[in-house]
């Protein structure tokens, strides 16, 4: 904590901070302007300027110059018409993003609905023109090779099986030629063998 120690440092500092505080007003006065600054600035310009005028009822008054007063009329219609045009353009630019929403939300929406069409395409298969979803159409194709499947082994079954009635066929077909073959041979042995005794008999009797 600073400590002061006598009267005349005291009196010295607060001279100082009068004497700042004097100038930095005097300055500010300087800076007043009704040709520059802002509104405000140019208000308490007309402010400080103005002449104080009592009536005979005692009745304070500040009077201020006319010319003051149609420029700072001007000033504030400026100031406004500044103010307009800038909501203006605030507006035609909220405006314009709002309809630069607008499209890129469609595109955005468009773009959705391209992505989910083409997944739905990625995952799904067109069959006979029937669009199907990927598990269907796999599960479908294994159902016909099952199937098919199913039927070439029936018929490989089938086929040895009457490859087998075939081949047991034909053997028995070779067994009855056999058979036949035989049967013919001991015939024709027996027919010669009557036809002998026959002639044998002929002879005998002719003989006799």
């Amino acid at each position: 904590m600073l400590k002061i120690k006598s009267f005349p440092t005291l009196f010295l500092l607060l001279f100082l901070v009068t004497f700042s505080s004097f100038s930095q007003t005097e300055n500010n006065e300087d800076e007043l302007s009704l040709d520059s600054g802002t509104l405000d600035s140019q208000f308490e310009y007309v402010i400080q300027k103005s002449n104080s005028w009592r009536d005979e009822r005692g009745q304070n008054y500040e009077v201020i110059k006319s010319n003051w007063l149609s420029k700072l009329k001007s000033h504030t219609l400026d100031s406004l018409k500044a103010v307009k045009n800038e909501l203006l353009t605030t507006q035609n630019t909220v405006k314009n993003q709002n309809e630069e929403i607008e499209r890129l939300k469609s595109s955005l929406s468009s773009t959705k609905t391209n992505l989910k069409s083409t997944k739905e395409e990625k995952d799904s298969m067109s069959l006979f023109g029937i669009q199907m979803s990927k598990s269907g159409y796999n599960g479908l194709m294994w159902s016909i090779i099952a199937v098919l499947l199913a039927f070439l082994l029936f018929f490989i079954f089938k086929f040895k099986n009457s490859n087998s009635v075939t081949r047991e066929a034909k053997s028995k077909l070779t067994e009855v030629e056999e058979e036949f073959e035989e049967h013919r041979r001991n015939a024709l042995e027996r027919e010669q063998k009557v036809r002998r005794q026959l002639q044998d008999e002929l002879n005998k009797n002719r003989n006799s």
